[in-house]
């Protein structure tokens, strides 16, 4: 089965032992604007869909080595949004880790003050996307920054605006292969790329991808104790019930256990990243 083609990284929940500070940095770095708050639990976005859901957790042991987040990447509209973004975390000396062009998109990476991997990027128009041998070509250059920063204008940084979306999650997973069986066989994802073995990049649509999955942290790495600081799912959206119903199929199918609910299906992948798949 193929998922939905309209599926979608709807929101990614995060976490975090010290609530005020991760909102603080949320918003006064990247962005983003609290939603609303109750009960220990936050929502970051951009005045639509909940994008990024915080849940506060003093007591939650911080871990290294182990399946889980990588990175959350957030998708900005445009060039000039993504320069402007860049200018303000320079403005605001905030530590940045690196800078890529993917050839599909160019892209600022980060961390959140709990460690959690941060991409910032912008997508090039899906004609300008290069193929090699009728296959998609991702890469990993230089960005150039000069060029980025001067199309950044003389408007004011006023947070991210009201387009952006989470565009993709990238996992550390124990082992490849059973990752794509489960993303493949089980959600329904197409693999639009490989890097050496140790990475995979599966989408829906032929978006260029959704989820990225690496082993870095270690072949074989352990998921992190329950409750750990980072990742705690991934939601994915999909355009109706009969969506959701024909994922629940597939994984019944393929044998993967899952629960299901009224509209939602939740899922852990072979690495014990949990995703729940829903429609609005």
């Amino acid at each position: 089965m193929a998922i939905d083609p309209t599926a979608h990284i709807d929101s990614v929940h995060l976490t975090t032992p010290d609530l005020a500070r991760s909102m603080a940095f949320y918003q006064e770095r990247i962005g983003l604007r609290v939603q609303w708050q109750e009960d220990g639990v936050a929502a970051l976005g951009v005045g639509g869909p909940d994008l990024l859901v915080l849940h506060e957790s003093a007591a939650a042991p911080r871990v290294r080595g182990t399946t889980g987040l990588y990175h959350v990447a957030i998708l900005v509209p445009s060039r000039p949004d993504l320069a402007r973004t860049l200018r303000h975390l320079a403005q605001t000396r905030t530590v940045m880790q690196g800078f890529a062009d993917h050839f599909v998109s160019e892209a600022i990476y980060l961390a959140d003050p709990d460690g959690n991997g941060i991409e910032v990027y912008r997508d090039r128009p899906r004609a300008e996307w290069p193929l090699e041998n009728g296959a998609l070509r991702m890469g990993s250059d230089p960005l150039d920054i000069e060029g980025l920063l001067a199309e950044a204008g003389a408007a004011p940084w006023n947070g991210l605006p009201a387009a952006t979306r989470i565009g993709h999650v990238h996992l550390h997973v124990a082992r490849i292969p059973e990752t794509e069986r489960f993303f493949v066989e089980g959600l329904g994802l197409d693999v639009m790329q490989r890097f050496g073995g140790s990475a995979s990049f599966l989408s829906a649509g032929g978006y260029h991808h959704h989820v990225g999955a690496n082993t870095w942290a270690g072949v074989g790495a352990p998921p992190p104790p329950p409750g750990a600081i980072g990742l705690r799912h991934v939601v994915i959206g999909v355009s109706n019930r009969d969506a959701v119903a024909a994922v629940a199929r597939s994984l019944e199918t393929a044998g993967v256990a899952h629960e299901r609910g009224e509209n939602e299906v939740t899922v852990d992948d072979p690495s014990g990243n949990t995703f729940k798949v829903t429609s609005s």
